[in-house]
């Protein structure tokens, strides 16, 4: 029993340690031309966070980063992917709240939400940082004022890595 229970805990121990992969999706940019996301990996690395426009820690954390991004890359080179999961019917005003923000970001319309899925976020905001390779390195969901440190301090550490 004692044996089992060693091998089990080994075998947790091994599959957390194998990254998940950010998945190959279709999904809409901003002028409206369906891209890959295997696109976006593989120069640098990427905060990709998930907004709605009903969703005000969204915004708020996407602002918050956006009001950094000129220091924060000062530290690292990297991009920043807003991926919005609003449907079909709300395309347009999400496409005209992602403009009028003005964020300094690449901004995805996940319009079947192809890549939420797949990516299995089930609340906004939640942000991930991919290194290169495209591994999804770290997560994190919710937003409270200060949280968006964490994602720029492992984009850092990513990138002494790299």
């Amino acid at each position: 029993m004692k044996n089992l229970f060693s091998l089990l805990c080994c075998v947790m121990v091994y599959c957390g340690a194998t990254a998940q992969s950010l998945p190959n999706v279709r999904v809409e940019n901003a002028d409206g031309e369906v891209i890959s996301t295997s696109s976006l990996t593989g120069s640098k690395p990427l905060i990709i966070s998930y907004w709605s426009i009903a969703c005000k820690p969204c915004l708020q954390e996407l602002n918050a980063i956006n009001d950094q991004l000129e220091e924060w890359r000062e530290k690292a080179d990297f991009d920043v992917v807003a991926v919005s999961i609003d449907d079909v019917r709300l395309r347009a005003t999400a496409k005209a709240r992602a403009a009028a923000m003005d964020w300094d970001f690449i901004c995805l319309f996940d319009i079947n939400q192809s890549l939420k899925r797949a990516m299995n976020v089930s609340q906004t905001p939640q942000s991930f940082v991919v290194d290169t390779a495209g591994n999804i390195v770290f997560s994190h969901s919710g937003y409270t004022p200060g949280s968006e440190q964490l994602l720029i301090d492992k984009v850092i550490e990513i990138s002494k890595k790299e």
